[in-house]
This record gives C-alpha cells, sequence and structure tokens, in this order.
C-alpha cells in the first residue's frame, strides 16, 4: 500500500507545527478562531505551506531573512502552488510583527475573495432574541 504523502515531509510538517516561529504564533493566535478554518504547515508536496485555507485554496507564506537571496526559488514554489490551484499570498516577518491585526484582516479578505465574497465569519444569527410584534 502506497501513502499519499511522504511520511518524511509529514514528519517535517509536525516539527514546524510544534516549533512555530514568533510570526507564525502571532497569526495563528488571531486567526484561529475565524472560519473558514485555517491550517498549520499544510503539506502540498514537495512543498510545507506555512499557513493554509484549503476550503479557499489559500497558502500563506512568512518570509524571513533567510528568503532575501531566495527569490528566485520562492518564485517557483509560487508558481508550483498557483498550478495545483492555490492562491498564494508573502509576508515579510518584520510586517508581520509590526502590524498582526492588519495582516489577518489582509488574510481574512483574500480567503472571502477566493471563496467568492463569502465574509470568512458571518454575523451572528438572530436565534435567541425576542421578536417584537409588528406594527400594523
Amino acid at each position: 500500500m502506497r501513502r499519499r504523502i511522504d511520511p518524511a515531509l509529514t514528519a517535517r510538517a509536525r516539527e514546524l507545527r510544534n516549533n512555530p516561529t514568533e510570526t507564525e504564533l502571532a497569526v495563528w493566535h488571531l486567526i484561529s478562531r475565524y472560519r473558514p478554518s485555517f491550517t498549520r504547515q499544510c503539506v502540498e508536496a514537495p512543498f510545507i505551506i506555512d499557513l493554509a485555507c484549503r476550503q479557499a485554496k489559500l497558502a500563506i507564506e512568512f518570509d524571513g531573512s533567510q528568503h532575501i537571496g531566495n527569490a528566485e526559488s520562492d518564485a517557483r514554489r509560487s508558481t508550483y502552488l498557483r498550478s495545483k490551484g492555490w492562491r498564494v499570498i508573502r509576508f515579510w516577518n518584520s510586517d508581520v510583527l509590526v502590524n498582526p491585526e492588519g495582516v489577518v484582516r489582509h488574510i481574512l479578505a483574500q480567503a472571502a475573495e477566493c471563496l467568492g465574497g463569502t465574509h470568512p465569519q458571518p454575523l451572528p444569527s438572530r436565534e435567541g432574541r425576542e421578536r417584537r410584534p409588528r406594527s400594523r
């Protein structure tokens, strides 16, 4: 029986999930309560996406100083993910740490756009409210 995902890639994703960066935690603490749900360290072989919304096919990448000289590699990665139907957005770690709320708002807006304009967290229902009689 053949596994769908390479066990080494799965193990690496698990290791990254268990040892998140400061940037990933800053965004995760804010975005994890929203719907649609987001996943940290999502495997899209041969790559691992930092943060993903599977429902919206939205891949979020956080780039630190190690990415400064890797523009070509990052472009190949983004091209591959786009070929698989993902929309890829990238943020510099420094930008996330300065304004995590703004980054989360941008991510949620992109997720809503990918889902056809549906707000990622709709307003609460009117359940439990008392109904007022209509005036005639």
